[in-house]
């Protein structure tokens, strides 16, 4: 007999995929119906609309990114690996995980409660590991940081901007050689020495 919380991780990964492919407003219920073999109201007993499935697989999508993260970052000891694998996983994930990234930054979405809780926990928990990475660095004195809570705004900042011209203009992008530039301005700063 198939569980319950099998049938609504098939509905949120199988939503997933479609509301990356076509977007929140183009994706109806009967697509995902469709997709799942499955009857509209089938899945009505598992969720209540199409802004439930949406909100269940932007959270999914969320895990997925901040378990990525976490391991990434404990797998190295250094705190310049630690920033280098946190902004290379970041950019990264965001690629795969489009939802996730729509739900963050797409202003048409602005009307959905979740998506306001879902943004501000995604931005305090992001200042938080970049808080963390900071503070264990300067610890180490390998990083020269003051105030590491400005110093996570301002990389929080610089990742955020860079997301436009990789994400939003579809371009063909060489995001290693960005990331890598970026890193080497956050490392070792404009000023001659």
């Amino acid at each position: 007999m198939i569980n319950k919380e099998e049938i609504r991780k098939k509905i949120i990964i199988t939503a997933g995929e479609i509301f990356s492919h076509y977007g929140f407003k183009k994706t109806t219920m009967d697509e995902i119906a469709k997709a799942l073999k499955m009857g509209k109201s089938s899945i009505y007993y598992y969720f209540q609309g199409k802004e439930q499935i949406f909100e269940a697989v932007v959270l999914n999508e969320a895990n997925i990114l901040r378990n990525e993260l976490t391991t990434s970052i404990k797998s190295v000891d250094s705190p310049i690996e630690k920033m280098r694998n946190y902004v290379f996983v970041r950019m990264k994930a965001f690629e795969k995980l489009s939802n996730y990234y729509n739900a963050i930054f797409d202003k048409n979405l602005d009307h959905f409660d979740f998506i306001e809780t879902i943004r501000a926990k995604y931005d305090r928990e992001e200042l938080a590991i970049l808080r963390l990475i900071l503070y264990h660095g300067a610890r180490r004195k390998v990083f020269n940081v003051t105030n590491s809570e400005y110093t996570a705004l301002a990389v929080q900042t610089t990742l955020k901007g860079l997301e436009v011209p990789l994400f939003w203009k579809k371009k063909e992008v060489n995001i290693e050689h960005r990331l890598n530039a970026i890193l080497d301005v956050l490392f070792n700063g404009i000023l001659k020495k």
